[in-house]
Formats: C-alpha cells, structure tokens, sequence
C-alpha cells in the first residue's frame, strides 16, 4: 500500500525495484486478497487509480512468490501482521519489510529473518540514488 501511496518514498522504491525483477516478493493468498480489499476503499480512490490498483494485485499474483502451508504463529501483537510473518517463514524470505515500528518491526526478526523498515530495505539494495 505504501508503495503505492508513496510513489516516490522508500515503498515507492521498493515496488518499481520488485517490478523490475530486482528482487522477489513473498507473499500469500491471503495478503492478497486483503491488499484487493483494502484498494477497493472508496477514501483511497483519490490517490491509487483503480486500474493501478488492479494492475498492481495482478502483478504480485503474477510475479510474487505465493507462500503456502503458513505456520500458525501468535508472535506479534497485532494478529493480522502474523499472517505476513508466516508467509515470510513458509517462503524462506531474506526479511520481511514493514513501516509498523510499533509491531512487526519491533521484533526485529522471525524465525531467524530480520523484519526491517522499507528505508533499510533501500539501503542494502542500493536504491538510496533512485
């Protein structure tokens, strides 16, 4: 969503370096179909075009890594960030990026991988120029 909202912050970086093939994305169905839910909001019409929103949740069905047999884990304290957690774990992510300090990033890792700000994530891709 960020990276969508934020075309030109750290997120934004991130989605144009994922669809450029420069890393790759792990991600489950159900992530997806909550991102599909979330971009159906009316309040978010104003700043993500629907076609983009469209266009965006067919490319991540598309080029993304869809993990499956997430484990169940109560490790965060908001139980949806759990999901993205599992997903990262059942797909063997190198970290998981998140802008939830107060959360997901405050872990600081799950099953071994580093949970990191999508400024972080800039840095060790070497996007900072871009």
């Amino acid at each position: 969503m960020s990276g969508l909202l934020t075309p030109r912050g750290a997120p934004g970086r991130l989605v144009r370096a994922w669809l450029e093939l420069r890393f790759e994305l792990v991600t489950s169905s159900l992530q997806i179909d909550e991102l599909r839910r979330v971009l159906r909001y009316e309040r978010l019409r104003p700043y993500i075009d629907p076609d983009q929103a469209r266009d965006f949740v067919e490319n991540l069905e598309i080029l993304a890594i869809v993990a499956t047999d997430l484990p169940v884990l109560a490790v965060s304290p908001d139980p949806d960030d759990n999901v993205i957690l599992a997903a990262a774990i059942a797909g063997a992510a190198d970290a998981v990026v998140s802008g939830d300090k107060g959360d997901i990033v405050a872990l600081g890792a799950v099953g071994g991988i580093p949970i990191i700000t999508a400024r972080d994530a800039v840095e060790r891709l070497g996007l900072e120029e871009q």
